[in-house]
């Protein structure tokens, strides 16, 4: 009995684990697939561990050191995605708020201005942004957003 009592908490943890961490090692490279295998990988986009690089630096066509450092990766289903980050690309959620505290102190002193800077308003924001008088206005949608929240042109998928 203490046998299988022992047996059975070891392939419980080993269960747990395959939850925990995802699976890494050489093999695990080669495949953006098993990374995303039956769908319920990671949806919120986390630095790209260090067995997914290699492809992700492969897919922007950057050295492994870049990618390592400015690369994100998330599932979409069972598709890897991978988003580098630049000057003006944002891999996180994207900003659907219609009301920015940058967007209004930047109206404040600059009333009627037909265009306010990414700087007041962020670069995740979705919207073409001007003012009427002081008061911030959130006008088109400027890029489209995927169905987990993300500005989808910053994202590409990773076979």
């Amino acid at each position: 009995m203490r046998i299988f009592a022992t047996s059975f908490i070891a392939c419980v943890l080993g269960m747990v684990m395959l939850f925990v961490a995802p699976p890494s090692g050489p093999a695990f490279a080669q495949s953006a697939t098993a990374y995303c295998a039956g769908g319920a990988g990671h949806q919120s986009a986390v630095a790209t561990p260090a067995a997914l690089v290699p492809i992700v630096a492969k897919a922007f066509e950057i050295d492994a050191d870049l990618a390592q450092s400015s690369t994100y990766v998330r599932c979409d289903g069972r598709r890897l995605m991978a988003c580098a980050v630049g000057a003006n690309l944002d891999c996180g959620k994207a900003d659907t708020r219609r009301s920015l505290p940058g967007a209004t102190a930047f109206c404040r002193d600059n009333p009627g201005s037909s265009d306010i800077p990414m700087v007041a308003t962020g670069h995740a924001t979705i919207y073409d942004w001007h003012c009427v008088g002081r008061r911030a206005v959130a006008g088109k949608i400027m890029t489209p957003v995927d169905r987990h929240g993300f500005i989808a042109a910053n994202w590409k998928a990773v076979e």
